[in-house]
């Protein structure tokens, strides 16, 4: 049931993403689902939400109460990796729990020019900068490039998750145990995915941070 749902869903509802362009933000809508509808569905129809099986470890709304500064303690890093946008990335990390960066967003910057020839690759929380997701793990890299590239947005395995600063809450909304908004686990034939904005996990090490 919670496959065919997701498929459904993905092709009968339209997407928002967020969008800066300049000094200015906006909405634009996309052809696919935004990452976080299928929770707001689920719940309409009175369905019971998911708890996903192990790996994947559960978390609960406390970690996405209000904060300093929205969702979490500190905005965004302000030199993201991949020439990530810090305006889009603090509105979806941090004071946003549905919405998502614009389907393909990732192409626009300079991820697939940088990391390429990249054996694995390390994605840190752009807030805090602890590390969230290694990939790619148990497949190459360009598998991991052909999977993000079908759907839009970078999507990761459960083995490619580092489960002591991630959580998945019932609804399926993935998030950092820091309360930084990251995407959803929408699962699929083969297991969990995680659906997950580029944009929230292009933070630098904090031993690059404090170095800076």
């Amino acid at each position: 049931m919670r496959v065919t749902l997701s498929v459904l869903c993905l092709s009968a509802f339209p997407a928002f993403g967020f969008v800066n362009k300049g000094n200015s933000s906006s909405r634009s809508t996309a052809s696919t689902l935004t990452m976080g509808i299928l929770d707001s569905i689920l719940g309409g129809l009175g369905l019971p939400r998911n708890n996903y099986p192990d790996p994947c470890v559960m978390g609960d709304e406390s970690i996405m109460s209000k904060k300093a500064h929205g969702t979490s303690e500190t905005p965004v890093q302000s030199n993201l990796r991949w020439n990530c946008d810090q305006k889009t990335a603090d509105n979806i990390c941090n004071f946003n729990r549905h919405y998502a960066e614009y389907r393909g967003y990732w192409e626009s910057t300079t991820f697939l020019e940088e990391e390429a020839a990249t054996a694995e690759i390390t994605f840190y929380d752009s807030n805090t900068g602890k590390p969230l997701f290694v990939a790619p793990r148990g497949r190459s890299m360009l598998d991991f490039i052909k999977e993000t590239k079908s759907h839009g947005w970078p999507s990761f395995r459960d083995s490619e998750v580092i489960w002591d600063d991630v959580r998945v809450l019932p609804g399926g909304e993935a998030v950092s145990t820091d309360g930084t908004h990251l995407g959803h686990n929408l699962p699929d034939a083969m297991g969990n995915r995680y659906c997950i904005n580029l944009v929230s996990v292009a933070g630098r090490p904090l031993d690059d941070k404090e170095s800076d």
